[in-house]
């Protein structure tokens, strides 16, 4: 249910019907468009969503998707329901060009269909078919430029060639007769052979009209030229005339032939042309979606509101033409906090953001794709209703305020659980005290039907019940007290100040004035308003120091999971040496003992005779010396391998490749797609291929053999320095796009090294350009799990949180 009547022009859905019908290359898709309704169907709403959703990516990324001749047939289809009726040349073409658009369209998505892309779209095409045979037969019929051609019937080529043989005898007839009157000066040079009334004519002066007998059909404006048929041509002309008829009677004849073979398939042709209307409407919606930056949202099967970056359509597309940026609304209504009390100063936002919710929400339910960030969740509401605006009528004798309490009235009848409603200045209209003690009385039997609400309101009781209701929140537009300037910007969870002082004063008033209205109002309502100003700068210190303390903890959790890093490499490599150690004494042992069983049995073999008894211990001295010291306990380094050829070629597995910009060099164990899965030393790390460069084994050797470590690969880098060194904060704030994209790269590289689960860009606001280079080329990142704004009070918009998977 809606409320009231006029909902779509009270939240501006009337522009957004008439910017797609401006989208729409057709009357086809315009129809399509007035028939756009709110439905509170999930799955309707789910699937009008992804159609557009999919079509929004052929628009940004498919060129080749039909673009012309979305032509309107409905009217040749139901001509061609007549019996004996046939449909003209033109309105064959425009069938013809119709049916050729609709069967691209259709092999376009059964190719990609065969990719897995577009199902939504594909399963819209699925009834859709068209008879090869009569498209076909409209294309042997009519020629690409809407005539029926001479192959469509053997009798018509044969009129058609008795026609011109017949016209060229009659130009050569008329040729001579004319060049006999140009001799005897009775026409000028600069005439020639023309047509009236669909016979062939020769222009003569009109004083020498009576020297050639035959016909004048017409003259000249000035009446010094006559048209005349000379009368010897008269059966030419006569004989060409009739097989013009002949032919006329042959084309109606093939025409009808062809609207009765068309006329059994107008059922699969009204398929097929509803079809057409479909995309040229999907595609509409796509194309505004583009324009809005707007995107497919997390769809919930329940009454929901948790936008991320929501912002007002209308105000961002007029925005955007001015070259500036819209504010974006952060919101949440759920089941803990269902209605929200915005409240702040005039010409702060409050009406904007209430308007902002109603459009996005009904446009979502009416199938488009909105202005919100893609992670943001929405539900879906069975009914809507409004207060904004005055609805006073003179007609029906309302005043301002009846016309609100109508409204209230409507609302209390039909709100339940799945009700969405939005109030602009709720209980205006009526003497102050009055009028919010029946708003708060209203709010009362609101809240207990379970309805979901923003409700924009300047009165301290409905501030105070809000925040001692369960099921109420307050929400406040902020406002820079120190400029007075508003923000635009809501913040949930405390109650705003009107500042009607501040600005007063700040308008010119005079200052006794204001004092004498400060004393008028009372002490506690200005306490009351000076109370949420000291509030909100307590609570801007306390963001600060919790910000603080945030980074705080960060850091410590750093250290740790780097201490955390670095015992753990040290206890393997400890492990590993021991290890090591204890196999390379056990082969010694082995071998000593063999050693000297070997001596024991040579000398037994000599009878202990004194020269080779002494050449025997001299043997086993030696190995003693140089095998059993303790320094031959210490693992060998790893022999080394074939040589490679030098850095160049393409980069495959086992390539020894180096890091664009630092000097780790490693081995690539894996390829999967752009991105390449490289070993340096202990640590494994997903980079992408353009950003490694390939080395030779040369390179590889001597980096490996300036680090004395047992298990280090790359002598030239210090994990322990960068892993303490690396902050997981990167301010990129002045640089210019591709040198932002060099660090954003870089500081990805290292944290992917190190394993950081969550990492924080910093771009700044402005324009939101650098913001959307950074956020699209993070998508590239596979390992990036998701992105969000940082709190407002800790940068908001201006920094990028990047979740790692």
């Amino acid at each position: 249910m809606l409320y009231p009547d006029k909902l779509e022009s009270k939240l501006g859905f009337d522009a957004i019907r008439e910017r797609l019908k401006e989208a729409c290359v057709s009357p086809l898709g315009q129809d399509y468009v007035d028939k756009i309704r709110f439905t509170d169907n999930f799955q309707l709403i789910d699937k009008l969503l992804r159609q557009t959703a999919e079509f929004k990516q052929i628009v940004q990324y498919e060129p080749d998707f039909p673009q012309s001749n979305y032509i309107d047939v409905r009217s040749q289809l139901s001509r061609a329901r007549i019996e004996g009726l046939a449909l003209t040349e033109a309105e064959f073409f425009d069938l013809k060009l119709a049916l050729r658009t609709i069967q691209d369209c259709l092999r376009f998505l059964e190719k990609r269909d065969e990719e897995g892309a577009f199902p939504f779209l594909k399963e819209l095409a699925g009834p859709v078919a068209v008879d090869r045979k009569l498209t076909d037969a409209l294309e042997r019929v009519i020629d690409d430029r809407g005539n029926v051609r001479d192959s469509a019937s053997p009798e018509l080529a044969r009129i058609r060639r008795q026609i011109i043989a017949e016209q060229n005898n009659l130009r050569k007839r008329l040729d001579s007769i004319l060049k006999q009157a140009r001799q005897n000066g009775w026409i000028p040079d600069d005439l020639s052979l023309t047509v009236r009334g669909g016979r062939l004519v020769i222009p003569i002066a009109a004083e020498h009209k009576r020297k050639i007998k035959g016909f004048v059909h017409d003259e000249s404006q000035t009446g010094q030229t006559v048209f005349l048929e000379p009368a010897e041509v008269f059966d030419a002309n006569n004989e060409i005339r009739e097989l013009e008829y002949e032919e006329r009677r042959e084309i109606f004849r093939i025409l009808l032939a062809l609207t009765d073979q068309v006329r059994p398939h107008l059922p699969e042709l009204q398929k097929a042309v509803n079809f057409l209307a479909q995309i040229d409407f999907i595609r509409a919606k796509a194309k505004l979606a583009v324009q809005l930056n707007a995107t497919l949202p997390k769809l919930q099967n329940r009454p929901l509101v948790s936008w991320v970056d929501a912002c007002h359509p209308l105000l961002y597309l007029s925005f955007q033409k001015q070259g500036k940026s819209v504010v974006p609304l952060g919101v949440r209504l759920d089941e803990k906090q269902r209605i929200l009390i915005i409240s702040g100063p005039n010409a702060g936002g409050k009406s904007v953001a209430l308007k902002t919710i109603g459009l996005v929400q009904y446009m979502l339910q009416c199938g488009m794709l909105v202005p919100v960030m893609e992670h943001s969740e929405m539900g879906v509401f069975q009914n809507l209703f409004i207060d904004i605006g005055d609805e006073q009528s003179l007609e029906n004798d309302l005043s301002t305020y009846s016309s609100h309490l109508t409204a209230m009235k409507q609302f209390l009848v039909g709100a339940n659980k799945r009700t969405l409603f939005l109030i602009d200045e709720f209980g205006t209209g009526t003497e102050p005290g009055l009028g919010g003690a029946i708003a708060e009385a209203i709010l009362e039997d609101l809240n207990k039907s379970g309805a979901y609400g923003v409700i924009n309101t300047h009165y301290t009781n409905l501030k105070l019940f809000a925040d001692k209701t369960p099921g109420l929140v307050n929400g406040a537009m902020r406002f820079d007290g120190e400029h007075l300037e508003p923000l635009y910007a809501l913040e949930i969870g405390r109650p705003g100040s009107s500042f009607a002082f501040e600005i007063a004063s700040k308008i010119g008033l005079p200052k006794t004035v204001v004092d004498r209205a400060k004393e008028k109002l009372g002490t506690q309502q200005v306490n009351f308003e000076k109370l949420l100003k000291e509030l909100d700068i307590e609570k801007r210190v306390f963001a600060e120091k919790n910000l603080e303390v945030s980074i705080n903890q960060r850091k410590l959790a750093q250290q740790l999971a780097e201490y955390n890093a670095l015992k753990t490499k040290l206890d393997n490599e400890q492990k590993q040496l021991l290890n090591d150690a204890k196999q390379k004494a056990k082969a010694l042992v082995q071998e000593a003992n063999q050693r000297i069983e070997n001596t024991i049995r040579e000398i037994k073999e000599n009878k202990a005779e004194r020269d080779a008894t002494r050449q025997v211990r001299q043997q086993l001295e030696q190995f003693e010396q140089k095998e059993l010291k303790p320094e031959t306990l210490v693992v060998d380094k790893p022999q080394q391998q074939e040589e490679f050829e030098t850095a160049g070629g393409e980069i495959t597995v086992g390539s020894y490749v180096r890091i664009n910009g630092q000097n780790a060099i490693g081995e690539v164990l894996a390829l999967r797609g752009k991105d390449a899965e490289i070993r340096i030393g202990d640590l494994k790390s997903n980079i992408k291929l353009n950003r490694l460069e390939k080395v030779s084994r040369k390179v590889f050797k001597e980096a490996t053999a300036s680090d004395e470590k047992p298990r280090g690969v790359g002598g030239n880098l210090d994990l322990n320095e960068k892993m303490m060194n690396f902050s997981f904060n990167l301010d990129i704030r002045g640089k210019r796009g591709e040198e932002a994209l060099g660090e954003v790269d870089r500081f990805m590289d290292n944290a992917l090294m190190l394993g950081y689960p969550e990492l924080r860009v910093v771009h700044g606001k402005g324009d939101g350009i650098l913001r959307n280079l950074v956020r699209n080329h993070l998508r590239t990142y596979k390992q990036v799990a998701r992105m969000e704004d940082e709190h407002a009070d800790r940068g908001g918009a201006g920094v990028t949180i990047v979740k790692m998977k």
